[in-house]
Order: C-alpha cells, then structure tokens, then sequence
C-alpha cells in the first residue's frame, strides 16, 4: 500500500471540499458569472479548508449537511450547463471533479430531490475518488489495512552471483488487484528483454491461467503457491474434496470414492472464470452411506466444478509440489523481495507518494527503485570491510567475566 499525498476525508468532507475547490477555480477563471451565485452563508461554508468533526444529531446531521452542499453544488452546476454560460466554464478540471463526485454521492428521487446516497450503496473504489486534489487516489483494504493511495509492485533479480536489483516497477490505483498484473509485468519485461526463466511470486500474483500463459506466451516457469482448495473438505483434512473425485475428460464424467458416475456436465461462469460443473444423481447421492463425508446439504446432490483440462491439470500438480521440502527450498529465495521492499520504504521513503496522480507517482516508485540500485552496486563493489559498531562497556565487562 502507498498513500496519496492528500488529505483523508470522509464521504460529507469529500463533498464539501471539492465544491470549494470549484468554487476556488471559478472565482479565478471568471469572478463576474460567478458573484451572481453567490449566497451569504457561503463565505462561512466554503471560505476555508473544509473539515468537519463529529456533528452533533448524529447521521440525521450527517445527511442534513450533505444535503446543504448538495444543493450549493447542484446550483453551481445548474448554472455552468445554462445554455447562456460560455462552455469553458464547464470544462474547467474542479467543475468537472465536481460533477462527477456529485454523481457518485447524490441521486435523484422519486419526487425530483437531490438525495445524499446513504441508504443507496455508492459506485464502487474503482470509479469513485477520495481527493479532488487527486483522483487516482482510490480506497482500499487488503485484510486488515485501509488506505487512500496507489499500489506498486517490483521485480527483483535473484542470481546469487550478482547485485539484486530492481529490473521492473508497476504502479496501479489501490483497486487493481495483484493477479491482474502478473502478464502485463511479463509483457512489459519481454518488451525490454528481462524476461526470467523463473519469476517467482507470492499467491496474490499466481493462477493455473497465469501459469499457463507464462510458460505458452513467455517461456516463463512462474513459480508460487497456488491456492489451495477451500471446500469444507478439504479444510477440515477430512471427508470427500475435490482431488477424491476421478475426472474423466474423454467422457466429460467425475467418478466419485465410491465409484458412482456424474450424469451432467455443463459450463459454469463463477468470478471471471470458466468451470466445468460434474452433478452426481440425487438417487446415488441419497442412499450413499459416506454421505456426511462428501456434502453437507440434506437433500441435494454432490457437484464438482473444475477447471478446464490444461488448468486443472497444472492446478493438481502444482498443490502437489507446493507441499514437499524441495519446493519449499526452492520458494525460500522469494523472501528477498520482502527486504527489498523494506529496504525502499525504510531507507527511500516509499510508503508514501510526494506528488498527485499515477503518472508522478509511479515516477517517484522508479527514481526509488533506482536509488535502491545505486546503493546496492555500490555495496557489491565495495570491498572493504565493514567497521564493526564497538561492544558496550557491559558486554565487553560480560567477555571479560566468561
């Protein structure tokens, strides 16, 4: 995670700001058309840096004053769409944050009323903004973690006879998922021919797809844990789960322990990705008597969707592998990555963004990444030994008792 450099604003800060960062700009731009606008009370409202406490009515008072700013900045749109008002007004980059924030926090009612979206869900973190000083800058949480901000994402070198240095840097909106850049990373090394023949990941970035692609398009070998199966089976270590099941592709049937035959086989879209979905008979089903082993439902028939056979094949045999000691030897050297990322938030400042928006951001991420090489062929060509910091007084008094 790599926050924005903005400030965090709630929903009804959000809204109250960016009207007077419009506000802002069209008193510069055209200080005649906009006096006319102007009510009494917007001096107090929007004269200075928008923020807002704990009001006192709780969420009553919340909706209340959205509402209040709803109003002024539907007023303020109103006017900058008139047919008399001269287009530029309304292409003015704050006019435009505004009309797009107040579609993604306001809605017209029944009776033609602007609303505040409080019972009404908001678009999602991918379309919205937090900032109308910055909107690249997106929500996001990734477990137990919250921010406002930008993702980055570096790829290392790992010969054990070379400096490891930083070969790649990706920087996405919050909302862009690991998984999601794992073939534009290859693609973009491939550009440039830094194509590896290993790339090792953590999960978030593998697949069976992705494996697949890698090594068809690329010639790449990537190298991660595939995540394993989360039916109840097999995370209770007992019971009947996916890998029990025989698939016979020839005859597109499952076979289940007990050797009873699936009697469908249909395409099934979950999530993106296409499965093939086995469903066993309600009668086999029924009177089976490892029936608590295999389903928990009282009446309805055993499913089991897999994936395609390449996929599906390439997911059994990487669960496999992924459980023995040599692949977990061999997984080990991706721990570097995680040093290299401390190195460049600790050492570089990299956990948060100096400037506004992707583009400079993801310049300050590869001015790091570089600081970070520089510092590190600097260290592999220093040969020179190290002074050592010098033993306390207490411990060289403990040497000298020993």
């Amino acid at each position: 995670m790599y926050l924005a450099a903005v400030r965090t604003l709630s929903r009804l800060e959000l809204v109250g700001e960016t009207l007077r960062a419009a506000l802002e700009e069209l008193a510069e731009a055209a200080p005649a058309w906009l006096a006319p606008l102007i009510e009494p009370e917007w001096a107090k409202r929007y004269g200075r840096r928008v923020e807002i406490g704990k009001l006192p009515g709780g969420k009553a008072a919340v909706t209340t004053r959205a509402e209040e700013f709803g109003q002024d900045g539907q007023k303020i749109l109103a006017a900058a769409w008139a047919a008399s008002t001269p287009p530029h007004l309304r292409r003015l980059p704050q006019v435009e944050i505004l009309r797009q924030v107040w579609v993604h926090h306001y809605y017209w009612d029944a009776d033609g009323c602007l609303r505040w979206r409080d019972g009404h869900a908001p678009p999602p973190a991918s379309l919205r903004f937090d900032s109308p000083y910055d909107t690249d800058a997106h929500y996001c949480v990734k477990r137990d973690t919250a921010w406002s901000g930008y993702r980055t994402h570096f790829t290392e070198t790992c010969d054990e006879d070379c400096p490891e240095l930083v070969v790649h840097v990706a920087t996405t909106i919050s909302t862009v998922q690991d998984i999601e850049m794992t073939d534009t990373i290859h693609d973009d090394l491939a550009e440039r021919q830094l194509l590896p023949a290993e790339h090792v990941v953590d999960s978030g970035y593998i697949s069976p797809a992705r494996i697949e692609r890698a090594q068809r398009v690329h010639g790449i070998t990537l190298l991660g844990p595939v995540v394993a199966d989360n039916s109840s089976q097999a995370k209770a270590g007992s019971g009947f789960d996916k890998a029990a099941f025989t698939i016979d592709w020839d005859n597109e049937q499952a076979i289940c322990p007990r050797g009873a035959t699936s009697v469908s086989w249909t395409e099934l879209r979950m999530k993106g990705h296409t499965y093939l979905q086995a469903r066993f008979t309600e009668a086999d089903c029924r009177s089976c008597p490892d029936r608590t082993q295999c389903t928990s439902s009282a009446t309805r028939p055993r499913s089991v969707a897999v994936l395609p056979r390449p996929l599906h094949e390439i997911q059994t045999r990487n669960r496999l592998e992924q459980q023995t000691e040599q692949w977990q030897r061999r997984y080990a050297i991706r721990a570097g990555i995680e040093a290299t990322l401390s190195q460049n938030v600790r050492a570089h400042g990299l956990r948060r963004s100096h400037y506004r928006g992707l583009a400079r951001t993801h310049v300050q991420h590869v001015l790091t990444a570089m600081a970070c090489n520089v510092a590190r062929v600097a260290d592999w060509i220093d040969t020179a030994p190290k002074t050592r910091r010098g033993a306390t007084r207490f411990r060289t008094l403990c040497s000298a008792t020993a």
